[in-house]
């Protein structure tokens, strides 16, 4: 299967997903497939191969080949602020199954693959699924390429459409850490989607222009959040946006 990630840009469908697993930085509100540890093995890493990348003020997604063999190495995706209406998430379809696989650039040159703007958020937030645009759910989906552990990329008329995480919480993380191998606390699960409702749009608007609803929502979360004792990586996580939103929108 032939792909197009951006206008005429190409990639094809190998049989070798990414083994690396996934980073949920959620105080980045972005996740990473990528080895690199901290920013300048990142800048290192954009150094040694080619794709798309931010540059000056411009900020897509991240896809990135190695030169030597055009496959793909590294991705960055940008989760969105704009979280779709329940019936809307609710029609994203559970089929085509995804099928693993990996990605072959056709040619190496660079390409701008542009972020999602709609998060379609599953029953528990057990699902992530970033799309381009909601029209993606007027057709069927062609393919589901599971292009990394639990990352899957939506392919619609053989285009790039989207992408999803399954078991996000799985996956939290602070900057560039590993996520912790261990079980996810249920107690956790519950914090996550309070969390996920107060850092998107609708509620997060709400919080910005301090409705009193949405701010005693905010307070009641920060102090669960430092009160848990187990689970604290995943914890911690959290605390680091839902504590910035607290010191500016939780004190008043």
């Amino acid at each position: 299967m032939k792909l197009t990630l951006d206008d005429n840009w190409t990639a094809t469908v190998t049989g070798e997903p990414l083994t690396i697993t996934p980073r949920f930085d959620f105080a980045g509100q972005r996740v990473r497939v990528a080895t690199y540890g901290d920013v300048r093995e990142q800048e290192q890493f954009q150094l040694d191969t080619f794709g798309s990348q931010d540059w000056l003020w411009d900020a897509p997604d991240e896809a990135r080949f190695d030169p030597a063999d055009r496959q793909l190495v590294g991705l960055q995706f940008q989760l969105p602020y704009e979280t779709a209406d329940p019936e809307e998430s609710a029609r994203v379809p559970d089929l085509p199954l995804v099928r693993p696989g990996g990605l072959r650039a056709d040619e190496a040159r660079d390409f701008r693959l542009e972020v999602a703007s709609e998060l379609c958020r599953g029953p528990g937030d057990t699902v992530l699924t970033c799309l381009r645009d909601l029209d993606v759910l007027d057709e069927p989906l062609e393919a589901r390429i599971g292009i990394a552990p639990d990352v899957a990329l939506l392919v619609q008329h053989g285009t790039v459409v989207g992408w999803s995480l399954t078991d996000p919480v799985q996956y939290l993380t602070s900057g560039f850490a590993a996520p912790d191998p261990a079980p996810v606390a249920q107690a956790t699960r519950l914090l996550f989607t309070e969390s996920l409702d107060l850092t998107t749009s609708p509620l997060l608007d709400d919080v910005r222009h301090r409705d009193p609803s949405a701010v005693q929502r905010l307070r009641a979360l920060h102090e669960s959040l430092r009160a848990q004792r187990e689970d604290r990586h995943r914890v911690d996580a959290l605390l680091a946006l839902i504590g910035d939103l607290f010191e500016d929108y939780g004190n008043g």
